[in-house]
């Protein structure tokens, strides 16, 4: 996880610990309390509530609430006039989760795929509230579940979330082209992945989706121990995806690789932004207001950027 201010460590401990959490075993209940949470942390926010921007006058009709009426015009026409602004958002949101093999690593209590199961879950809650149609996808080697945008979809994306196993291999060519063609209204599309690949792989696994007017933003997950390696002991490790044993000295091989693992979070990060993706790394250990956070304020960014 990149460093974070003192400010945002501060924000941070007021939020619930992801392994906490894990305790809820009702995942609708589990995101809809983390969403509840966030939103209440928003109270002076400009992100929520009605719109300002102003759309259109028309013809007042009864039943309409008369704080709505334009007295200027009405001053001017001798007639009353409502004013309508424009809906707060009203996009498609599509959640691509990697549900391979690698995502069921977890060395404290909690696994990439709950994390990102619970972060899914989440955005899905959250973005309905802000009436939006909400999609999912998941995939290892190939597409395992496809849920298409619509209003009406979050009781069938929490049922998928709610079910997923972590079984198969890792591949993002070919699901992720497969979703690019199968979306074809624009929107926001978010990739919560632990991204076992090289990141010139990564893009061009998505950039598919990107060329074709999606603002794509990508949620790298991963377990702590996976960027500080905080073991001890030689033993033999084994490759969660591939399942082969390696004989490792932690003494011998920390630093080394630890400069890795951030060599790949800077390509990663200099790859996608080149790009105009977004991208962030989260630890497991991050609470989920954090993510939730992160993605309002790279939605409210982006809004303002098409």
């Amino acid at each position: 996880m990149a460093k974070r201010s003192a400010i945002e460590n501060e924000r941070l401990g007021r939020f619930v610990e992801p392994k906490v959490l894990a305790r809820i075993s009702n995942l609708n209940l589990l995101a809809r309390s983390v969403v509840q949470g966030f939103i209440s942390g928003l109270h002076r926010s400009t992100y929520l509530g009605r719109s300002v921007d102003f759309a259109e006058h028309r013809a007042y009709m009864p039943g309409d609430d008369i704080r709505q009426i334009d007295w200027r015009l009405f001053a001017r026409t001798d007639r009353f006039y409502v004013k309508e602004f424009e809906a707060d958002t009203n996009t498609s949101l599509t959640l691509l989760l990697d549900v391979s093999r690698s995502m069921n690593f977890g060395s404290e209590g909690i696994t990439k795929l709950d994390y990102a199961r619970y972060l899914a879950a989440s955005l899905a809650v959250f973005s309905q509230k802000q009436r939006d149609r909400i999609g999912l996808v998941t995939f290892d080697e190939d597409i395992v579940d496809f849920v298409p945008p619509s209003a009406k979809h979050l009781e069938i994306v929490l049922h998928v979330i709610d079910r997923l196993k972590s079984v198969g291999a890792s591949n993002y060519a070919k699901p992720l082209v497969k979703v690019a063609e199968a979306i074809h209204r624009r929107g926001i599309v978010v990739l919560i992945s632990d991204l076992y690949d090289e990141p010139e792989s990564i893009l061009d696994s998505v950039k598919g989706l990107r060329y074709k007017g999606n603002d794509l933003i990508v949620f790298h997950v991963l377990d702590p121990a996976e960027l500080s390696f905080p073991y001890d002991d030689a033993a033999n490790y084994r490759d969660i995806e591939s399942g082969e044993a390696v004989p490792i000295i932690p003494d011998y091989l920390r630093e080394e690789y630890r400069r890795l693992v951030q060599d790949h979070v800077s390509r990663l990060t200099r790859t996608l932004g080149d790009n105009r993706i977004d991208y962030s790394l989260f630890d497991t250990s991050v609470p989920l207001d954090y993510a939730l956070f992160h993605y309002l304020a790279t939605r409210e960014r982006l809004t303002r950027t098409r």
